[in-house]
């Protein structure tokens, strides 16, 4: 019999290239993979159930029939107080019904009933290792495995520093992640400078997995950014491709882009800060200079990135989860052959530098961004260089070499014995 993993993830697995990659690794290695995902509230309704590939399924909760549930308690406890005469009861009951239809606390309500249905559902599994995706699923995948007779190996990926992060609050999910991970089996980080950070906090280093991109992605094909855009077919295209979020440079590159000699700022994505960005653009003028595209689908997204000619990895040092990034984002340019502007952080700096594919920069002086994009498109020698760079060593940073790693994890647990296959693509001793 095949063994079974259940995998906790806080999103709605739309654009999720990390977990989508782990998930079809292992189920490609035998076993059967169980996602359980949110259906995300606000956003477009998507099946409960999904089967992504062989051996590797979705299942989306909502909260939602909690919400109907308590709605129709509470309205059938007026229409009750009100059908009896019980004046007291009658207003207790409109006070209770007027509080639940105020916007915020059914919101937080919704969160509550969700929460309690993915750990209900992931309880009910009969599976043999839970794998909880970053914080926000680990208190959840904890009450799965470890309360019951027969405890389940709890594995913790955490994608992210979450005790030092944009827009967290440090303390309290600090003391969250402290209290649940001493119940943990393994924990699995990004990186080597995160894994020595968590050993300083916590007393044990963690195991790295990279989030390296597939090198045999096929995405279908786009329609021309420069069509797209209207922009001259020689005109080389400066790419941000991600979230559009506070802390990660973006309004430092609109303000360096009056200072570019040549080239189009391009931000493909969606974000809390993209409204801001957009303002800004057109009150400095800039519309002819910077251009927006909405969020493409992950499987479209190579396509669009390889009509890049340079790409833009400009995190600022607001915490230590930017600082310490390694980023999926630079490892995309990486594979779609386009040469980086980016922040001159410990990981970052480690492969753009010693690898020769492109340049570091002062990521929170426009001026210092302005002077790398520069010195890269007015010399055209220096590009090639970095092209050819690229092409040498971007196999080195591929998820196929990289999922050894996370088998062989596995493996050590207790999972299906891994035999790494010995190919062309392999680098890393793993």
């Amino acid at each position: 019999m095949k063994q079974k993993i259940t995998m906790l993830l806080f999103n709605n697995f739309t654009n999720d290239a990390r977990v989508y990659k782990e998930g079809k690794s292992l189920a490609d290695a035998g076993y059967l993979v169980d996602l359980i995902c949110v259906q995300e509230i606000g956003k477009a309704a998507l099946p409960r159930a999904e089967v992504v590939q062989p051996g590797f399924q979705v299942t989306r909760v909502s909260g939602k029939s909690g919400l109907i549930g308590i709605s129709c308690i509470l309205a059938g406890l007026l229409l009750l107080s009100m059908t009896i005469g019980s004046l007291i009861a009658t207003i207790l009951s409109a006070c209770l019904l007027a509080i639940w239809l105020i916007p915020k606390v059914r919101r937080l309500a919704n969160m509550a009933l969700l929460i309690a249905e993915m750990t209900r559902v992931a309880r009910g599994r009969k599976t043999d290792f839970y794998h909880a995706h970053d914080l926000n699923t680990l208190p959840q995948a904890q009450i799965a495995a470890k309360w019951r007779i027969k405890k389940k190996p709890l594995i913790y990926d955490s994608h992210e520093v979450q005790t030092s992060r944009e827009g967290y609050h440090g303390a309290i999910h600090g003391w969250i992640e402290r209290f649940y991970i001493k119940t943990i089996d393994f924990m699995i980080v990004e990186n080597d400078t995160r894994a020595e950070y968590n050993e300083k906090i916590y007393g044990f280093l963690p195991s790295v997995v990279h989030n390296y991109p597939e090198l045999d992605a096929t995405p279908r094909k786009v329609t021309s950014l420069h069509q797209k855009l209207n922009l001259p077919k020689n005109e080389p295209i400066l790419l941000y491709q991600g979230v559009m979020n506070p802390g990660r440079g973006l309004e430092k590159l609109v303000t360096a882009a009056p200072l570019l000699k040549k080239g189009t700022l391009v931000f493909i994505g969606d974000g809390r800060q993209k409204a801001e960005l957009e303002t800004m653009v057109v009150k400095q003028g800039l519309t002819d200079k910077v251009k927006f595209v909405n969020k493409v689908p992950l499987a479209d997204l190579k396509s669009y990135t390889e009509q890049a000619y340079l790409g833009f990895q400009v995190l600022n040092n607001t915490c230590f989860n930017h600082y310490s990034a390694s980023s999926n984002k630079l490892f995309e340019y990486i594979a779609a052959s386009v040469p980086v502007i980016a922040c001159d952080f410990p990981e970052i700096k480690k492969v753009v530098q010693s690898d020769q594919v492109g340049l570091c920069v002062d990521s929170h002086d426009p001026a210092s961004i302005a002077k790398g994009v520069n010195a890269i498109t007015a010399n055209p020698l220096h590009y090639a260089e970095l092209k050819a760079n690229i092409t040498t060593i971007k196999e080195k940073y591929i998820w196929e070499n990289e999922q050894h790693r996370l088998l062989n994890y596995y493996a050590k647990l207790g999972g299906i014995p891994h035999q790494k296959r010995q190919n062309q693509h392999y680098y890393a001793n793993v």
